[in-house]
């Protein structure tokens, strides 16, 4: 019985080893790489129309120096400064309409030299008793001495207590605070400006932009626009007299200062040949220059 067994158990051994093995195959899979592709917007072209250019105006402002300036550059200045000039105007008693024409007119609307160097919106020089800073600049004379501020601010409250510290301005505080024309007429009298035109340019001014609508904000009373017509720039470039070469006859922007340096004789010598007593002098003037 026990060899019958074991015959059993070696012809099972022997049925298991000659069984074939079950192969596995195994297939390499390729895996394709995955592209990502870049959406590309497709670019849009903006048509840009420009419009007509519009109407600008020019305003040629001449005063310690020659400024060309757009309107839009004086608005921007009034815009700036309306506030400081009604505030002085209220605590100084000078119309905020002519703190603002002469500002603009002094400053070439904040664009001239002097304002840009030394923040002076008045042309005010540096006379006795000035003791800031200052910077020279030719005016009447050759680097002329003129005074320098720290801020803008600073140049309207020193004007406003030059007006109002001097006794030649004290007749000034005597006038309607809102008649302008008055104000303009008596600060030429009272020698601020030697420009014979100095009162019409800052009524000008005052009327163009409505400046004198901040005076009446204060006051307390009505304001009516005054309309006027755009002012009609026109450039010429001055020409000496041909009346035997000895005269010329003054163009605008010209001071006795820029003339005697075109002829080159002294202001002295201009003054004495044709008797004047003081800087004043107006276009279309003839003078003596040989």
């Amino acid at each position: 019985m026990f060899k019958k067994i074991l015959f059993l158990l070696a012809l099972a051994i022997l049925a298991s080893c000659g069984s074939s093995k079950s192969k596995v195959a195994t297939s390499k899979r390729t895996i394709k790489p995955v592209v990502t592709r870049k959406r590309t917007t497709p670019t849009r072209t903006v048509a840009t129309t420009k419009s007509p250019t519009s109407t600008r105006t020019t305003e040629v402002i001449e005063s310690t120096s020659k400024t060309v300036v757009y309107s839009d550059v004086v608005n921007n200045y009034v815009a700036q400064f309306k506030d400081i000039a009604q505030s002085n105007m209220r605590q100084y008693g000078i119309p905020a309409s002519i703190i603002l024409a002469q500002g603009i007119l002094e400053s070439g609307a904040g664009a001239g030299t002097l304002s840009k160097t030394a923040n002076n919106h008045f042309g005010i020089k540096c006379h006795t008793g000035w003791e800031g800073e200052s910077v020279r600049h030719d005016d009447d004379a050759s680097q002329e001495c003129f005074r320098k501020y720290k801020d803008p601010a600073d140049s309207y409250r020193d004007h406003a207590e030059f007006l109002t510290g001097r006794s030649r301005y004290a007749s000034l505080f005597k006038l309607e605070k809102g008649d302008y024309e008055a104000w303009a007429k008596g600060l030429r009298a009272a020698g601020y400006a030697t420009d014979p035109k100095y009162p019409e340019k800052l009524i000008s001014y005052i009327e163009r932009y409505n400046l004198h609508q901040y005076d009446a904000a204060v006051l307390g009373r009505d304001f009516t626009p005054i309309t006027k017509s755009p002012p009609v720039v026109t450039t010429s470039t001055p020409k000496p007299s041909t009346t035997g070469g000895n005269y010329y006859e003054v163009s605008k922007g010209d001071t006795l200062y820029s003339i005697s340096k075109k002829f080159n004789i002294s202001v002295d010598d201009l003054k004495q040949w044709n008797n004047l007593s003081d800087n004043s002098i107006s276009i279309g003037q003839s003078l003596k220059v040989k």
